[in-house]
C-alpha cells in the first residue's frame, strides 16, 4: 500500500528577496495532503518516504519560532502529526496552515517562523545530498553572504515525495 496520495501538481509561489531574507527564483512547493500519516508511526512513514527518494540527514521537530532560512541547502519539512500557522518567505511573505501529510518543500534562502502550533506539531525535516544544514538569521551582513551561496547550492535529483519524475525534479530546473 503506497504512503503517497494521487500525484497532484504542488502549489508552487516565488518570494522576492525583500533585503534581508534572500529567498530563492526557483519556486518554494507546498504539497497538501500528500502523505498518508493516519498510522500508529507516521513519522517514521514520512522519514521512509523522504529516505526512499535520497533525502536523508533527517531531524524531528516542529519549526522555529523566530525567522531564519538556510543559505546552504534545500529543505523538506514533512507534517506527521498536528498543524501550525507558518510564515515562509519572511516578513513580507504568505502565512500557511500546514497539517498533519502535509509536505513542504523550500529551495535554499527561503525564509520561514512558526507563528502558532497545536501540542502535538511535528515535523520531519530532510536535506538532499550535499553540504549541511546551517541556520542564517536575517541580517545585512547574511544576506550579502546567502547571495554568494544560494546559487551555488546544487538541484536535488529527486522530489521527496514522488521521487525522480516528481513535480520538483521539473519545476526547479
Amino acid at each position: 500500500m503506497s504512503v503517497v496520495s494521487a500525484e497532484s501538481e504542488p502549489l508552487a509561489l516565488v518570494f522576492e528577496d525583500d533585503g534581508l531574507v534572500p529567498n530563492n527564483p526557483m519556486p518554494f512547493l507546498v504539497y497538501k495532503g500528500a502523505i498518508a500519516v493516519d498510522g500508529r508511526h507516521p513519522e517514521k512513514t514520512i522519514e521512509g518516504l523522504f529516505g526512499a527518494n535520497g533525502w536523508g540527514d533527517m531531524w524531528r521537530n516542529g519549526v522555529y519560532d523566530y525567522l531564519h532560512y538556510h543559505a546552504t541547502v534545500h529543505e523538506a519539512l514533512g507534517v506527521a502529526r498536528g498543524h501550525a500557522r507558518v510564515r515562509f518567505g519572511g516578513d513580507r511573505g504568505r502565512e500557511f496552515e500546514i497539517s498533519a501529510g502535509d509536505v513542504a518543500i523550500l529551495p535554499a534562502g527561503t525564509g520561514h517562523q512558526c507563528l502558532s502550533a497545536s501540542h502535538d506539531f511535528s515535523v520531519v525535516g530532510a536535506y538532499p545530498p550535499g553540504a549541511k544544514m546551517q541556520i542564517t538569521r536575517p541580517t545585512p551582513d547574511n544576506h550579502a553572504k546567502a547571495l554568494k551561496t544560494i546559487p551555488q547550492v546544487a538541484l536535488p535529483k529527486t522530489d521527496p515525495v514522488f521521487g525522480a519524475g516528481g513535480p520538483l525534479v521539473r519545476l526547479w530546473r
